[in-house]
């Protein structure tokens, strides 16, 4: 966007679009395992994450953008965690949170899926057992600078593209 004599904003509806998607991401909480407690001080006032128009973790995936799988996905929850998935509306984004979400954590067998982006297409990855809440709000300022500039694919799975 860009201001002219200070009176008008000119810009394309494409940067509006974007621009307006990064500002107001709204988190589905899909909390799996420890990683989910580390989510959940995103929203107290030691982090803040309503300084970047994301503290509202959402119930319902018709009313959030943004999935953060926190924890190891087992393979009961494969078809739960696709549901929930489709069930929310276009574009939508999902942060895989933890090294257990990332890759399959220490738990290499057969129950746990070894990562999210086997079964979900994920966007932004956020190491650590558990990682902190600084991390995960490091990992949403990244999505939304790779929204911004529109390198975020927003549902596509790396193969479709």
């Amino acid at each position: 966007m860009e201001m002219t004599n200070g009176q008008f904003f000119v810009t394309t509806i494409d940067k509006f679009v974007r621009w307006a998607q990064k500002s107001s991401i709204w988190p589905l909480t899909f909390g799996l395992a420890c990683c989910a407690i580390e989510m959940m001080n995103l929203v107290g006032p030691r982090y803040d994450a309503a300084r970047f128009g994301s503290e509202v973790m959402r119930a319902s995936p018709r009313q959030a953008d943004l999935m953060i799988v926190s924890g190891r996905l087992s393979l009961k929850m494969v078809p739960v965690i696709q549901q929930v998935y489709q069930q929310m509306p276009e574009p939508k984004w999902v942060i895989a949170m933890g090294a257990c979400a990332s890759s399959g954590g220490i738990f290499d067998n057969y129950a746990i899926v070894q990562g999210v982006d086997r079964v979900l297409p994920v966007d932004v990855y956020v190491p650590g057992c558990p990682p902190t809440p600084d991390a995960v709000l490091h990992a949403i300022m990244k999505l939304k600078e790779s929204i911004a500039q529109g390198r975020a694919k927003g549902g596509v799975m790396a193969r479709e593209a």
